[in-house]
């Protein structure tokens, strides 16, 4: 190639700068906005021209069978060249369409008949939506135009549209995110979102549901008003038959980006209001993208956001609650740059943001409210933070992450965090503290308390007994007998030594147990209420938790609420800095792993503080909260399997959700312990937080694991039939145990038989059986339990003197 005379170059290098600058403004300015498209979805409607009588017509999508039996079908107008929607109505004389769905096991089918009174969906319909974010053309419209008995009704198109176009218009409004997203973002379909808005002759209104972002999971669903608000009731929830075999692996998607690391300064106004600039660099996954969902508290607003310094397109509605996402504490919104942005990128989005997300329960008492969602998130994601906080000097703020800088600026205060590995979510806390450090495990920890009481816990008056005048000595009260009610006042430091003292114990075991926690650092921070919150490296702890036990609130005094409290509470909120803060959940049928694993770890360092004798106390009471009955009459563990998640908060059991997932949780990790042995349980545990570190585990590879890692003697149809019986359905047998000894001593044969009932009859688990002989060590044999009953046999040198199901088994006793 012949050298360029160099009197032409500065000319050339101008024209090639300009022409790069009107491809970038030309591609600019003919992407249309995301606003655009959220309008032509909500405004455009149907098409009048393309409207079809239809006939026999079947429509399936995954294991969703949608029969268009006698009836018209209408389409919606293109939307970035795609018809998103399809309209079919069986309002003609004989019209009739057809809904069917069959759950794939017998939990699906009697959740489904809990609500229906049948376990399968057969529905003949009125009317159905088809919304399919990857477009109809290819498929339903390639099929109607294909089938000779489909005729064009060109005069009926225009009566149609009058009629639907406002229905299809408020539901578009209520999906135009995910539409938005999809119809700017989704070119491999792999994500697409399919939505059946139906309307049955005999169920009324609901939505099918399939989604691939959650692996194409079916999800059948009903809207209620429960308590005043607008909820969903899920009907059934279940993976595809064209997945279900499928390894857990190829059925995560690889994320379209990943928020890399977050800059955000933050200042605190004397009125407590949140104003925020956060600095976020994100990388663009394997396929290019336009759209980028975020997600924030309905508290929080966005104002501005740039990538790349330059102004992107904000789309965020909060007028509509989403039609997909169940979630009413945080919105999604868009940030649409001007144009897509290649594979692999990497960018830097700047977000300005403020809102109200701290709240007050008395003088000096203050909490923030949107501990996980108060910045531009992505649920799921490893992030690093770098954060600072301008605040009023009066109060003291704590927040994740290695101190950088603690100062003092007038009437302010600035705290300045660094958290130098990836976490899934940064919170901060602040309030009128006391505080106890130390180092534990190579992690140095503070533990904050309120030095002021929360208005909820101010004194109430008691009755204080008249003492005798007999009493001698410097300590004794002389109170008249006649003398009013007194007022004792709760001390709301009480504990927190006692507090610090457990977090430094639960760090060492968990350290010892599960390997170093992601961070060097750990902050304690009291909050109003019965619960706790463990975020990497911030654990919000229950004000409770920080009373004496008899100045706690006469409904938190009796014996398993004092436990909690005292015993489970720190342990439970410090182990989520290994489950939640290294390792977290895939999807909503994975977090029972979360919340379980932390429990069960709670419980093993209560075993280590105070024996095992006080973990068996906590199992039977949560064995009694099982088997108890709710209002209706209805056991709480049949609620539902606990791979189903917060969609037990659904059911019509009062407190599934919380009873199946602590209760039922902790005791599946309790008896897979006994299952595997302790050596191999522990290894499970170490195995799990280093493989999985900054990643998200399902329940699948949590089963896969526990097959790799069982010892010799368990088979890995074992395990498989442990997850079976526990994991993915419900049941607590009632077990009965015979055995007689038979021989002459050494040769001796115990034999014995183990019946069950009061589960299905097709439920079976492997029981132990301990064999008690003088003082040796107890012999286990593991019998499989079925409805037909299980003979066994096992040769013992002397009479046993005990032959029982040990204690520690969920059975019924």
């Amino acid at each position: 190639m012949p050298a360029v005379n160099s009197r032409f170059a500065p000319l050339l290098r101008c024209a090639f700068a300009f022409l790069a600058l009107q491809a970038w403004l030309q591609a600019a300015d003919f992407a249309p906005s995301g606003a655009e498209i959220a309008r032509e979805v909500r405004e455009k409607g149907l098409d009048a021209s393309e409207c079809y009588r239809v006939r026999n017509l079947l429509f399936v999508r995954d294991d969703i069978k949608l029969y268009f039996n006698d009836g018209y079908l209408i389409f919606s107008k293109p939307v970035q060249g795609r018809r998103w929607a399809a309209l079919f109505s069986s309002q003609v004389e004989g019209g009739d369409g057809e809904m069917i769905l069959f759950p794939p096991n017998r939990e699906e089918r009697q959740s489904l008949a809990s609500f229906t009174q049948s376990p399968n969906l057969d529905e003949h319909l009125l009317a159905a939506l088809v919304v399919s974010t990857g477009g109809l053309d290819d498929s339903l419209l390639a099929q109607v135009r294909a089938d000779a008995s489909a005729k064009p009704m060109p005069e009926v198109g225009p009566v149609l549209a009058a009629e639907w176009d406002p229905a299809v218009s408020a539901i578009a409004a209520r999906m135009q995110m995910r539409l938005v997203s999809d119809l700017l973002t989704n070119k491999s379909r792999l994500s697409d979102l399919t939505l059946f808005a139906v309307h049955g002759r005999k169920l009324g209104t609901m939505d099918v549901i399939s989604d691939g972002r959650a692996g194409r999971r079916i999800e059948l669903r009903q809207a209620v008003s429960r308590g005043g608000e607008e909820t969903v009731n899920v009907l059934t929830s279940f993976l595809p038959r064209s997945t279900r075999s499928r390894p857990a692996a190829e059925l995560k998607l690889p994320a379209s980006f990943q928020p890399l690391h977050y800059n955000i300064e933050t200042e605190i106004g004397a009125d407590l209001l949140v104003k925020s600039r956060g600095k976020v660099t994100v990388r663009v996954g394997p396929a290019p993208v336009r759209a980028f969902p975020f997600e924030l508290a309905t508290a929080m607003n966005v104002s501005a956001v740039r990538v790349d310094g330059a102004s992107a397109e904000l789309l965020r509605d909060t007028n509509y609650r989403s039609r997909i996402s169940v979630n009413g504490i945080e919105d999604e919104f868009l940030v649409i740059p001007p144009k897509e942005l290649s594979a692999g990128s990497e960018h830097e989005f700047d977000f300005e943001f403020e809102g109200n997300v701290i709240s007050t329960r008395g003088e000096g008492v203050y909490f923030v409210n949107a501990r996980g969602s108060w910045y531009p998130h992505v649920p799921g994601a490893f992030s690093t933070f770098d954060l600072k906080f301008h605040y009023p000097k009066r109060l003291t703020l704590v927040a994740a992450g290695d101190p950088v800088e603690d100062a003092i600026d007038g009437e302010w205060k600035i705290a300045h965090r660094r958290v130098p590995v990836p976490i899934g979510a940064a919170g901060f806390n602040l309030g009128v503290y006391e505080k106890v450090s130390g180092v534990a495990a190579g992690v140095s920890f503070e533990v904050y308390g309120n030095r002021n009481l929360e208005t909820s816990l101010r004194p109430q008056p008691v009755e204080i007994p008249a003492i005798s005048a007999t009493v001698r000595g410097p300590r004794a009260a002389r109170v008249p007998a006649s003398s009013p009610p007194m007022m004792v006042q709760a001390d709301p430091l009480g504990r927190l030594r006692l507090v610090a003292g457990d977090v430094s114990s639960a760090l060492e075991f968990f350290s010892a147990a599960f390997g170093p926690p992601a961070l060097k650092t750990l902050t304690v921070a009291p909050i109003p209420g019965t619960f706790g919150q463990g975020f990497p490296g911030l654990v919000y702890l229950s004000t409770f938790a920080y009373l004496d036990p008899l100045e706690r609130p006469a409904a938190l005094r009796n014996a398993r609420e004092q436990v909690f409290f005292s015993d489970l509470l720190v342990p439970h909120e410090a182990a989520h800095q290994w489950w939640g803060g290294v390792v977290t959940a895939d999807k909503r049928e994975d977090s029972w792993l979360i919340e379980s694993l932390a429990n069960y770890s709670a419980l093993m360092w209560l075993e280590k503080k105070k024996g095992f004798k006080a973990v068996q106390g906590v199992l039977d009471s949560y064995r009694a909260e099982l088997l108890s009955k709710d209002s209706r009459g209805t056991v709480h563990e049949s609620a539902g399997p606990v791979v189903w998640g917060d969609r037990l908060e659904s059911v019509p059991v009062a407190s599934a959700w919380r009873i199946v997932t602590y209760d039922k949780g902790t005791w599946i990790l309790h008896m897979l312990r006994r299952r595997m042995g302790d050596e191999a349980f522990l290894k499970l545990l170490r195995t799990l937080r280093t493989r999985f570190e900054f990643r998200a585990l399902t329940t699948m590879e949590f089963q896969a694991l526990a097959r790799e890692l069982r010892p010799k003697g368990v088979g890995a149809e074992a395990i498989d039939t442990f997850f079976d019986s526990w994991v993915y359905r419900t049941g607590i047998p009632t077990l009965k145990l015979r055995s007689a000894v038979k021989g002459t001593a050494p040769a001796l044969k115990l034999s014995g038989t183990l019946e069950q009932s009061e589960v299905e009859d097709d439920f079976t688990a492997d029981i132990p059986v301990e064999i008690q002989s003088g003082r040796a060590p107890a012999q286990t044999l593991w019998v499989r339990s079925n409805s037909e009953g299980k003979n066994f046999a096992v040769p013992v040198s002397q009479t046993p003197s005990r032959v029982a199901i040990p204690s520690d088994v969920l059975v019924k006793r």
